[in-house]
Formats: structure tokens, sequence, C-alpha cells
């Protein structure tokens, strides 16, 4: 079927571009639609630099000339972004890059307990496979589990002279390069700090350590909304954040409140997605069943209700739990369900990061040079 260009426009009349009143066509942000029989190509600028406008758009386009043109033509959508030079907010959080690291990925959850630490763990591990240089930083000062899940709880960190200053050097298992306050506390020692105290561990443990070339930096946060979080937002530029909730309604709740903290003006840190652990329970005897014991599809759902990406789930097995016991994280086991889950979640939160970074002004990108192992990452 040959497409006509009035119609397309017309269509695209039903659209209202994000953060502006008017119709995608009065505002002039349809720069150029070509139409070369039943396939269209639509050049769209947009002022808003978010990833979810971005994705936003794109989707809508697509829906309305579906619906409203011809159900089964072939789009091609390209969005660009020109944001005008934004004001420096007189109250936003600011931090400073560390020399060498690429990208900062902090993973979060609303309430503790729905396995964030474990599904920062299996991340790490994921993105190394993938040939990543990868760091990760326990910042979960009142209860570190890392020491443990990387089996490297009775390790102490050295110091090392770089360019005439003393630094920490990493504590290093499976490819990843790992820092946490475990390290220089005894098993049984409550961390007794008030904030202040805690934020200056922290600062010392990003910026008094020998990091090295990093392609990701991971930061498994604490639970909840809260100091800690801000001291974080205080000292790094977050690359962007991924919250893990557990489909039950009263993670969901708390999860809600993780994203909004990220999109608050003051933080302004993009969501690249939610992760849903203990999605459901497959028995080893039974593995074609599924029980979903949390309730189905609740972070999934939360996603789509705050418009940001599902970047997939991890289902309640028994393996992860011991694998995370003894040390060796559950993704580093060939050929499983599990190493599946997270390497689906891996290349998806990989692609939001190479997506997002693409999205904000130039001057606020952050590269990545390295794509091996990711066959979601399309090289131009």
């Amino acid at each position: 079927m040959k497409l006509d260009k009035k119609d397309i426009l017309k269509a695209l009349e039903n659209i209202t571009v994000p953060g502006e009143g008017q119709n995608m066509v009065e505002s002039g942000a349809v720069k150029n639609i070509m139409v070369f029989g039943d396939e269209v190509v639509v050049d769209i600028t947009i002022s808003n630099p978010s990833l979810q406008a971005r994705k936003k758009t794109e989707v809508e386009i697509l829906k309305v000339i579906h619906d409203k043109v011809y159900n089964k033509a072939k789009i091609t959508v390209n969005v660009k972004v020109d944001a005008p030079a934004a004001k420096p907010k007189a109250n936003e959080i600011k931090g400073k890059p560390i020399p060498g690291i690429k990208n900062i990925i902090a993973v979060a959850s609303g309430k503790g307990g729905v396995g964030k630490s474990t599904v920062t763990a299996n991340l790490a591990v994921t993105l190394a496979k993938m040939g990543f240089k990868v760091g990760l930083l326990d910042a979960d000062i009142y209860g570190p589990s890392m020491p443990i899940m990387f089996d490297v709880a009775q390790e102490k960190p050295l110091a090392v002279n770089i360019e005439g200053k003393s630094k920490m050097k990493p504590i290093e298992n499976y490819g990843v390069k790992l820092l946490s306050i475990g390290f220089f506390t005894q098993p049984n020692q409550a961390v007794i700090w008030r904030g202040p105290m805690a934020a200056k561990a922290l600062n010392q443990m990003i910026f008094d350590a020998h990091w090295g070339e990093l392609d990701f930096m991971l930061l498994d946060l604490p639970p909840g909304t809260g100091d800690i979080h801000l001291s974080i937002m205080q000292s790094l530029p977050i690359t962007g954040a991924v919250v893990v909730s557990t489909p039950q309604e009263v993670a969901l709740a708390d999860a809600r409140k993780g994203v909004a903290m990220f999109q608050q003006d003051s933080i302004n840190v993009p969501v690249l997605g939610i992760v849903e652990n203990m999605a459901y329970f497959t028995p080893e005897e039974l593995p074609n069943n599924k029980y979903y014991i949390f309730g189905q599809e609740g972070a999934k759902h939360l996603s789509e209700d705050l418009n940001v990406p599902f970047l997939g789930e991890v289902p309640l097995v028994q393996s992860i739990r011991e694998a995370g016991d003894v040390g060796r994280p559950a993704a580093l086991q060939t050929a499983t369900a599990i190493e599946t889950a997270f390497e689906e979640i891996t290349r998806n939160v990989v692609q939001e990061v190479v997506d997002r970074n693409k999205s904000l002004p130039p001057t606020e990108a952050i590269k990545i040079t390295t794509m091996a192992g990711c066959s979601a990452v399309k090289k131009k």
C-alpha cells in the first residue's frame, strides 16, 4: 500500500510534544517525513533530554500511524534532542567525576529484603564476563554483604603508592574490583555511626582508592531513601539508577518512592529501569511450573505506570541463595536459567546506559568504548 504524507502529518497532530502544550506538527517538532510505499521515516526534534521522553515520543508515533493511517506500515522514527542550555539550579546536587571511571550505576531499592545486593553482585560478574572492566562499591555502610557474596570476607585492602599518594587497592575476585566497609570491621562488630561519619567513610572508599580504568562502577546503596543516598549523589555524578523490587505490593510502594527520589529536580538522576526479583518460584523437580508467591508482574506493571524501562525478572531459585552464601554469584553458573536471566538484564542495562548517554547533551554524556559480549548493542 502506498501511503500519503498528508495522512501521516494529520495523524501526528494527535500527539503532544513532551513538555509543550502544542501538538507535534504545530510545535515544529516534525522536521521531515519520507514515504516509500508502505515505509515511513519520521524525523523528530524534541527539547526534553530525558530517555523517558524520547522513548514515549517514539512509541506514540508508531502507535498513531498504525492506528490512524495503516496498521502494517514499516516505520522508522529518528528522535533528535535539541535541549536548551540549562541554567544551573541553585539547589541541584553535583558530584565530581573520578578519572578513569566512565559510568557509575546506583542499584537501589525502596525497602530491604528484596535482593538488591544479590542483583548487584550478579550484575557485576555478568558485566565482567561480557568483557567490561567493573568495580563495585558496597555503599550499604550498616549492612555490608558484598565481602561474603564475593568470598573475600577475610581479605584486607592494601595500600599502594600512586603518584606520591597512598591509595587503597580494591580487592578483586571474579573480574570485579570491590571495596566495602566490611573489610575494615570485625564480623561481629556493628557499625554505629551518625550520617556525617558514614558519609566520610564512603568518600574515602570512593576517592582514596585506586580504582584504575573502569567501564562501570556499581554502587550497592542501602535500602530506602536517606542520608547515604544524598551523600553519594553529592560525591559522584551518577550515570543512572537501577531500582530492584519484588512483585509484592508492599515492596512496590517503596520502589515507587525510590524511583521518585532519583527523579527529583535536586537529584536528577536518570532511572535506567526496574528489575523484578523473586518474580516466581519454580521447583527443581517441576521445571515448567511457576508459582507466583509474591504476586505476578508487579514490578513490570510499576515500570509501565512510571514510564521507566523494565529490565527483566529473576526467579526465586534456591541456588541463588546458596551461591550468595558460599561467595560465588549464581550468574557464574553456566548454562542455567539464572545465567540467562542475568545476561538479559545486564544487556538491557548496558543498552539503557548507551541510550541515556546518547540522549543527553554532549557536555554531560559519558561514552562507553568497549561493547564486548553485548549483542543488544549495535555498533555503527
